[in-house]
């Protein structure tokens, strides 16, 4: 199938709907907002089951989404949807210098180090200017560490870093003891940056790693849940003894 025309196809359906859908035409970038953030975790948990056939589907509602705002700000005359692909097109040559310039790097870490001085260039003030304050708090954590680590603000070894997150811990376990809420709570708060710092440096995904922890709780106490009503009863009338009872069944169920 030929698909040269499709990207001017979905512009000109746009443009259509923003003229006659009474939906369409009511829609503003503050309430597109929301549905925006609806289509990038759905596009999230495409990725991380590797749904394909999803992640196509998902791809086209955020690229639906792209071309709504484009059209809204071509509206106000602030940019049209060229202007943004020429703005992303000009940013990738500019930051790629090893590829569009005579620039010599060795290894990754020497594009993200190119990267950021580049960012600080066109006018950055800070290499963590670039983190989306509105950004989830273990993501933000992530990114931060990331940005930080590109101008050598970064550990030598993981023992370094295991030795930080004991350290934590145990400043963790002293707030809780004292008992003072603010303490324990930044006590936690650091303990769980460390804790995504290690993660880092052992090579997993933090966030991948806790949404797979999630969906393994919701898989085990949803079958838990099941068990209650084979046994005839519910889980709101078991003690936590005769759910774990339940709970560990169902893990021997899952390694058989």
């Amino acid at each position: 199938m030929q698909y040269s025309q499709s990207l001017e196809r979905l512009r000109n359906i746009m443009d259509e709907l923003r003229e006659r859908c009474p939906w369409d035409k009511k829609q503003t970038i503050h309430s597109l907002r929301p549905q925006t953030l609806e289509e990038v975790y759905e596009l999230t948990d495409t990725i991380v089951n590797e749904d394909w056939k999803g992640l196509r589907e998902e791809l086209g509602d955020l690229l639906l989404h792209i071309v709504f705002y484009s059209k809204i700000g071509a509206e106000k005359q602030e940019f049209t949807l060229d202007d943004v692909i020429e703005g992303v097109c000009n940013k990738l040559v500019n930051r790629h210098p090893h590829i569009y310039s005579h620039v010599k790097v060795e290894n990754e870490d020497d594009v993200k180090q190119n990267w950021e001085r580049i960012k600080q260039q066109e006018g950055k003030k800070s290499i963590l200017s670039g983190v989306p304050p509105s950004m989830p708090a273990l993501l933000k954590a992530l990114q931060l560490q990331e940005k930080t680590k590109k101008v050598g603000f970064e550990w030598e070894n993981t023992g370094q870093v295991q030795a930080k997150v004991n350290e934590e811990m145990q400043e963790l376990f002293e707030a809780v003891a004292g008992g003072n809420p603010k303490e324990m709570e930044d006590e936690l708060g650091d303990v769980l940056f460390a804790i995504i710092n290690y993660a880092r440096f052992i090579k997993v995904d933090p966030e991948r790693a806790l949404e797979q922890t999630n969906k393994k709780f919701i898989r085990r106490f949803q079958r838990v849940e099941e068990l209650a009503v084979e046994k005839g009863t519910t889980v709101h009338d078991m003690t936590l003894w005769e759910m774990d009872e339940l709970w560990n069944q169902v893990k021997k169920e899952e390694r058989s």
